[in-house]
């Protein structure tokens, strides 16, 4: 988030800094200071401005590290939970707090296993949330060689969005498909599901699509088949 952000969402409210200031817990003088630029917004105070303006998530910082490691399924489960995935609904606790989507997307795609309920709801978390942190998302996938499956996810994204007459949603991430497409990797990878048996990789190789042959992933996954609609 940055101070743009902040004072369009203050304005949008249509609060007067006094206003916003109090229900921030923050002085009207800081938070001028703030609406101008001059003093940094904390991750503490960009989440409480986030609920209090209604602001999306993708408001908030990205990680600063953009190394890979391990997450466990149900903390990716509660974070697309927290960030309203329909398949998930039953795991809303009203105080968790969402993250940035890039954040989890990308953590969920450096996982070697991840489960399928897992995996079909990141092409609905991309076109949800878009318009992503575009830069970092693509950064940080480059340097921990995710391309390929950021790439396929936002294939199946697009088509989403066409499915759901988004023309716009569609034009942008035809535009990072193409980015993306540009450092796609030679050597072949799956979507999140590195214990595959060689039987279903040979399988895979000759019945996958064309999105997945683009890039160079073995899976099974069409858009056709994911459940749920942004």
């Amino acid at each position: 988030m940055n101070f743009h952000d902040l004072k369009s969402g203050r304005l949008a409210k249509g609060w007067s800094q006094v206003q916003a200031a109090t229900r921030l817990g923050v002085s009207q003088p800081y938070l001028a200071m703030l609406d101008s630029g001059r003093r940094r917004l904390t991750p503490k105070l960009a989440r409480r401005a986030m609920k209090a303006y209604d602001l999306s998530p993708t408001v908030l910082p990205p990680s600063e590290s953009l190394s890979r490691h391990r997450v466990d399924a149900a903390t990716l489960a509660n974070d697309l939970a927290a960030l309203g995935y329909p398949g998930f609904a039953y795991l809303r606790p009203r105080n968790w707090r969402p993250k940035n989507p890039s954040d989890v997307l990308l953590a969920a795609l450096g996982q070697d296993d991840l489960e399928a309920r897992l995996v079909e709801a990141l092409p609905w978390l991309v076109v949800k949330h878009w318009p992503l942190d575009r830069e970092w998302l693509v950064r940080g996938a480059k340097l921990r060689d995710l391309q390929n499956r950021l790439g396929f996810v936002v294939s199946l994204a697009l088509h989403l969005a066409e499915r759901a007459g988004d023309k716009g949603k569609a034009r942008a991430l035809n535009e990072l498909e193409t980015e993306l497409d540009r450092s796609r990797l030679a050597r072949e990878d799956t979507l999140c599901k590195a214990s595959l048996p060689e039987p279903e990789r040979r399988w895979l190789a000759e019945n996958r699509s064309q999105d997945a042959k683009r890039w160079n992933v073995l899976s099974d996954w069409k858009a056709d088949a994911l459940r749920y609609l942004p």
